[in-house]
């Protein structure tokens, strides 16, 4: 937004093909990311602080919204709040720094960002005009769930995930991503705001009651400038109508926004997967345990693979049922070790099904990796990238490899859009603290300790037996230095879940980076290789939180034993 309010919507911005700008006395050439005062001083930075730079200067004074910014500088990709905030937080050392004072970035509270040179006679580099779009912009809250049962929200959430997906495939509509507006829920929203804050013409919100076989959704289209309702409705229907109501739903949203719907589209809008209504309403309650289930809890994903052997068992040819059911086996197999069914074979029938599924392909992309086919594996992920840049799937394949790899910056992008995201796992935030750690940031690490202690809490509220979440807890408690909570917090883990190989490993990385004791550090890891999964046994040879350990002849003998079992299995396995 502008400072009057109006929209202020900014091009993406191409670092490669942006000409050179001048701010004062700062010579600012976006190709090569370089910053050159005219006393020679001269400094390289980041790719995203340059384009937000860029973006800044070209606004000309204007205020741009964090949207703005997602758009020209993300391009469009939704990140974390922490992820701007670091970036302005740069740009503000940058204007101390080589700045040199010339120019400064204020924040407009709950509007967003403008640069203000020092001296009002200077003035940034003249900006090209804003772009236009004709598309009607919305978002779709989270619709409320009414029913008696609090358990039913996974019913509620899905009814909107439909929707908004629905809405997305209209060409001439603009839709709030789902990770964007699902970060708004219960929140007790001022709507005009909200469409302010977003930038949208519209709003969408609703409720969802289900009970008996019946279904009942609410839904009321409000204007985002004004707070008026456009359009309202209630339906009233049998739970097997389900799929026609919701196509009924979403075509009367394109009508009172008065946007044109294509034959194509309205074809795209009725395929669901499935035409079982209780296959879907399975699917549901699975994706429900599989988004909130926690972290390292094999019983999760146990329950997830039950309910979609149940859905695809109803019908065999509901893609998205084979492919969760293939993400839960793969996670059951590669971080739990459990033996049995790998998922891959689930993933390939769902790929079978719909080759566009991003999330099977990033599993798959998984399985590729384990299988030390690393270029495969590569080109899968970033093909599920290509398909949907917020699915948490790819985002955490792909920053798996790219640690891994020892390609940390490249991890820190990944983790930090898969923490971003709903679907994000509780040891996302812990992935990020590594990264940062490995980089020599230790504030980016408190960053993500302090997400990951807001994430963990309400899990150990309801579960104070859970040894993933206890772990995690500890890690983030070390790296924001309360070492004697840490402590006590590893004492209470390993005397609740003593057989937490997960858990074992990340409290041995933090004895290691954080109480600098190599002696703890082994003694947990010993249980951990006389056992350890093959997936976790290439983890640790190049994780970089061992890397002090990887001299010491006792983490050498460990390593080494660990390896000659796993090759006879494997030479067993192969017989």
């Amino acid at each position: 937004m502008d400072a009057q309010g109006g929209a202020a919507e900014t091009s993406r911005i191409d670092l490669l093909t942006e000409a050179p700008l001048m701010l004062g006395p700062l010579s600012i050439d976006p190709a090569r990311r370089r910053i050159v005062h005219r006393d020679g001083r001269e400094e390289i930075v980041e790719p995203r602080i340059m384009r937000v730079l860029v973006a800044l200067v070209r606004a000309e004074g204007r205020i741009l919204s964090r949207d703005d910014l997602l758009m020209s500088c993300w391009h469009g990709v939704v990140v974390g709040e922490d992820a701007i905030d670091r970036v302005i937080g740069r740009l503000r050392r940058l204007a101390d720094g080589i700045g040199s004072g010339e120019f400064k970035l204020e924040t407009i509270t709950r509007v967003g960002y403008r640069l203000v040179p020092t001296d009002a006679r200077r003035t940034p580099a003249p900006a090209p005009a804003p772009a236009a779009t004709d598309k009607v912009s919305i978002c779709v809250l989270p619709f409320a769930n009414m029913s008696v049962d609090p358990e039913q929200a996974y019913f509620s959430d899905g009814i909107t995930e439909d929707i908004i997906t629905d809405l997305s495939k209209v060409s001439s509509l603009f839709v709030v991503a789902r990770t964007t507006a699902f970060t708004l829920r219960d929140k007790g929203l001022d709507i005009p705001q909200v469409a302010r804050d977003l930038n949208v013409g519209h709003v969408l919100e609703g409720s969802v009651r289900k009970a008996e076989g019946r279904v009942r959704i609410t839904a009321q289209l409000i204007d985002g400038a004004t707070g008026g309702h456009i359009w309202a409705e209630r339906y009233d229907r049998d739970l097997k109508d389900i799929f026609a109501l919701q196509d009924e739903i979403s075509e009367a949203i394109v009508q009172a926004l008065k946007v044109k719907l294509l034959p194509d589209e309205k074809r795209a809008i009725e395929q669901r997967g499935t035409t079982d209504p209780e296959a879907y309403n399975l699917y549901l309650m699975a994706r429900r345990f599989y988004v909130t289930g926690s972290d390292g809890d094999l019983r999760s994903l146990e329950a997830v693979e039950r309910l979609c052997q149940e859905a695809a068992a109803l019908d065999p040819g509901y893609g998205r049922a084979w492919a969760l059911l293939g993400a839960a086996r793969t996670l059951a197999a590669f971080d739990h070790a459990r033996p049995g069914e790998n998922g891959l074979a689930a993933l390939e029938r769902a790929l079978a099904l719909d080759g566009d599924m991003a999330e099977a392909r990033a599993f798959r992309a998984r399985h590729l990796w384990e299988q030390d086919r690393a270029d495969a594996a590569i080109a899968e992920t970033e093909a599920a990238l290509a398909l949907d840049p917020d699915s948490w799937a790819a985002n955490a394949v792909a920053g798996r490899i790219s640690y891994v790899q020892h390609r940390f910056a490249d991890a820190v992008r990944y983790w930090e859009r898969a923490t971003s995201l709903p679907d994000s796992a509780k040891g996302d935030p812990g992935m990020l603290m590594s990264c940062y750690f490995a980089l020599g940031d230790p504030e980016g690490a408190r960053r993500a300790a302090a997400i990951s202690l807001e994430r963990l809490q309400p899990v150990l509220l309801q579960d104070h037996v859970n040894g993933g979440a206890l772990g995690c807890g500890a890690s983030a408690l070390a790296v924001l230095g309360d070492m004697e909570a840490a402590r006590d917090l590893m004492r209470r883990a390993l005397l609740v879940d003593p057989d937490n190989l997960r858990m074992r490993y990340n409290f041995a990385c933090s004895a290691v980076l954080h109480f600098h004791d190599p002696d703890k550090a082994l003694e947990l890891l010993e249980p951990v290789f006389a056992n350890i999964p093959p997936s976790l046994l290439r983890h640790a040879a190049v994780d970089p939180d061992l890397a002090s350990l990887r001299d010491d002849p006792r983490y050498i003998a460990m390593m080494q034993a660990a390896e000659q079992r796993t090759a006879s299995a494997e030479a067993m396995g192969r017989q």
